[in-house]
């Protein structure tokens, strides 16, 4: 027979000794911060929060912002510089990509920033510390939404009509996005506590994106300046978001749909999107590698 524990009575200590040690390790990794999804809502929650405190519209900037934005485009690059009248629905091609590259960087420059600018929780708690890199994904994903919803009703106003394969293009293009986000944000997190430069280097390197994809020019001019290679253009994961989405909904809106598809998208985008999707998965391990390394002097830096 096995013995039968008893529960001390109130005030004795329990008895811990025979309990097995664990490794820190095992509590920690991107698997422990969704086993955890409780305490991952709260964080989030809380950012939200705290973005939107003291505000008078609250949650309704998430789509006044974005609308403006296409506003802006669509006077100053579609009606000002006259692309509006030499590329059809110029405005929406460029919102397309606004809404990949809003959430990339978002993703990014919260996502460095997440373990020193929660340095509090992150000595107090006993959580995994990746939770807060994906906290700041998920925040960034939940202001997509709005962008979304803005860029829905333009096109529709345009006579868009979703496709299936254009839908799944734009599920692959948010998937290459937050993942590719996630993985950087977790490389560069780390490095951030031991050198508070990295912040400021991401605040740099965001400021190329914009002009890394096919946002405020098509993807033709591209492949016409370069020819054969422009096959090198499309190995950035951003890029190849963006181009799900234009495919998705922007060539939906042009008066010939198919036409525009075969000029201004490139062949097997689909195909594309997903291998771009693999590789941020591959970005995505090493991040979360480099991060294990890290961590452990994590707290003594901060």
């Amino acid at each position: 027979m096995t013995a039968v524990e008893e529960t001390p009575a109130k005030g004795e200590p329990y008895d811990i000794s025979h309990l097995p040690l664990v490794a820190p390790s095992a509590t920690t990794g991107l698997f422990e911060v969704f086993r955890r999804r409780y305490l991952l809502r709260l964080l989030v929650r809380r950012e939200i929060s705290a973005r939107y405190q003291a505000s008078f519209l609250g949650i309704l900037w998430s789509y006044v912002n974005p609308f403006t934005q296409f506003l802006l485009y669509y006077f100053i690059l579609g009606i000002v510089v006259g692309l509006q009248d030499r590329f059809q629905n110029f405005a929406v091609h460029v919102f397309c990509g606004l809404v990949v590259v809003s959430f990339f960087t978002e993703t990014f420059n919260a996502g460095t920033r997440s373990i020193v600018g929660n340095k509090q929780l992150v000595q107090k708690l006993a959580v995994p510390r990746e939770m807060f890199p994906v906290a700041s994904m998920l925040v960034s994903g939940y202001h997509v939404i709005p962008q979304l919803a803005v860029l829905f009703v333009v096109a529709l106003a345009y006579g868009w009509t979703p496709d299936p394969v254009g839908m799944l293009g734009l599920f692959v293009a948010l998937l290459i996005v937050g993942t590719l986000g996630t993985a950087l944000a977790l490389l560069f997190s780390a490095a951030n506590v031991f050198f508070r430069d990295f912040a400021q280097a991401v605040n740099v390197l965001t400021n190329f994106v914009r002009f890394g994809v096919p946002m405020i020019y098509p993807y033709t001019l591209v492949s016409e300046r370069f020819g054969s290679f422009a096959q090198f253009y499309l190995l950035n994961p951003i890029a190849d978001a963006v181009l799900l989405v234009q495919r998705a909904i922007w060539v939906g809106t042009t008066s010939d749909p198919a036409e525009f598809t075969r000029m201004h998208i490139p062949d097997n985008i689909l195909l594309i999107g997903l291998g771009a999707f693999g590789g941020s998965l591959v970005v995505l391990v090493i991040g979360q590698l480099v991060f294990s390394r890290l961590e452990n002097k994590i707290p003594e830096r901060l």
